[in-house]
């Protein structure tokens, strides 16, 4: 198959969970060999929808997707699945190397296993358990699982998720000098502008996906010149329309002949509203909100004397003396696993005799896995839980904030998408009024125009906070008023 010839494509395929909310509707286009594309659109439009598509795990309800012969493919998924966790890192890569046990095996997997894992800049036994490695290892383990398959279509499903700066940048540089075709979701602009050179645009309104070619910032420039200019068009059509209807109503007060007139001025109108064209929608964003505080304590809400750190295998425990009291924010930083996470969960778990939380204290904790919500409850029943006094009319009003609208209320969340349960995350945590917010990469899988939203609400919380993120432009948006470096 020569460079420039179609690897994949979409024959207006349509696909939809019911019938009546479909995701997309008769949607066409075409992946070149080599190219690396961007799939963009809001949380829950269907982007991971797409992949799943793609690979096969799902069939379109009408259409065709044609990949070409002999094409391998591979998905480096957004998290690693639970039942996962546990097993040894052979076990995991195995696993990704012989998914079909009917097929012949692949035997002699450690080489593979070295040369991967020196790919994505990780060292580890081939007996660790997966479970054992923090968000950021977890990270480069779900993409060197896709690489050690090698694949002729690799597909990256949030692949800066939880990646410290360097771990993006050894990213960035391998997918530039990728020979393979690449097909990529992340929020993450500067990484994506580093290597596009093409877009396909989801739109979560006209349930369509529109092809762009160029890199990432000239896409998102052609949108918004094409968006300014379909809303002249309909701005102006809107006018003559208006027009028309006046004189015809004029016309009608008339009698006699100038009906015929009113007639076909009405009939002028009609043909001018069918010119009207479909303006692509800019992503909704959640609204502003506020995490009210818990009002009934005072003095030392949070204790820090001491913590552990972790480098090449070798556990070593640090002393400290943090004391957060109301309106101070914390950020922990260092790199992917040196025990950020870790420590984060002995303070919100009490695990540590190292820290301590003051009693009474209601904790807020954003995972950046969110096991702190149950993934078959309702979105309903997640927040009527935190806040069981509050009216169905507040929870709908909360959750309708943060994107989660009418039948959405009652999904499952393990049934949405990772962004989605983000929202949801944050929209628990406005209902708990925590004296003490734990927030671990809350920027994770959200839509870019959320985070400024996200930081303006965290910086304004006036209770004790502490973060830990990756994305120096959402932390420049916070207060900080002081800053643990596990790596110092």
């Amino acid at each position: 198959m020569a460079k420039n010839e179609s690897i994949l494509r979409f024959g207006g395929v349509t696909f939809g969970y019911s019938e009546t909310k479909p995701l997309l509707e008769e949607v066409d286009f075409s992946i070149r060999r080599g190219s690396k594309t961007t799939i963009m659109g809001q949380n829950g439009a269907g982007k991971s929808t797409l992949f799943q598509l793609i690979t096969g795990d799902l069939s379109p309800d009408d259409g065709t997707v044609i990949v070409g012969n002999g094409i391998s493919i591979a998905l480096s998924r957004q998290v690693i699945p639970r039942d996962e966790l546990d097993l040894t890192l052979r076990e995991f890569f195995d696993k990704a190397l012989n998914p079909n046990p009917s097929a012949k095996k692949i035997y002699d997997v450690d080489p593979r296993i070295d040369a991967v894992l020196e790919v994505v800049n990780l060292d580890a036994p081939h007996d660790r358990i997966v479970r054992s490695f923090s968000g950021g290892q977890q990270a480069r383990l779900l993409l060197a699982s896709a690489l050690i398959q090698n694949p002729d279509l690799l597909l990256l499903d949030e692949p800066t998720n939880n990646l410290d700066t360097g771990g993006i940048e050894h990213l960035t540089d391998f997918l530039k000098q990728y020979e393979k075709t690449c097909i990529v979701i992340s929020h993450d602009a500067d990484f994506l502008n580093s290597f596009t050179d093409g877009v396909l645009y989801l739109d979560a309104y006209t349930k369509k996906i529109e092809q762009y070619v160029g890199n990432y910032f000239d896409v998102r420039e052609q949108i918004v010149i094409r968006q300014e200019k379909e809303n002249r068009k309909n701005a102006q059509l809107a006018k003559e329309i208006q027009e028309n209807k006046d004189k015809a109503n004029f016309f009608a007060m008339k009698g006699g002949q100038m009906r015929m007139v009113a007639k076909r001025m009405r009939e002028k109108a009609e043909e001018l509203e069918e010119e009207k064209v479909d303006t692509r929608k800019e992503d909704k964003t959640i609204r502003s909100f506020i995490i009210p505080s818990q009002q009934d304590i005072g003095g030392v809400i949070a204790h820090i004397m001491g913590y552990k750190t972790i480098h090449n295998h070798k556990i070593t425990e640090r002393k400290t003396d943090i004391k957060l009291k109301k309106n101070q924010h914390l950020l922990l930083c260092g790199p992917n696993g040196i025990g950020k996470s870790t420590l984060l969960e002995a303070i919100a778990k009490n695990l540590s005799k190292s820290t301590k939380i003051s009693e009474g204290v209601k904790v807020g904790y954003y995972r950046q896995d969110f096991s702190t919500l149950n993934f078959e409850d309702t979105v309903y029943k997640s927040l009527s839980e935190v806040a069981p006094k509050e009216s169905e009319e507040k929870l709908r009003s909360v959750a309708a904030g943060f994107l989660i609208t009418g039948d959405a209320i009652k999904t499952k969340i393990g049934n949405l998408s990772e962004g989605q349960k983000g929202l949801v995350a944050f929209a628990r945590l406005v209902l708990q009024k925590p004296g003490l917010l734990i927030l671990d990469e809350p920027t994770n899988h959200i839509n870019f125009r959320h985070i400024p939203v996200i930081a303006e609400a965290l910086n304004k919380y006036d209770g004790a906070m502490i973060v830990v993120s990756h994305v120096p432009d959402f932390v420049s948006k916070i207060r900080i008023d002081e800053t643990l470096d596990l790596d110092a």
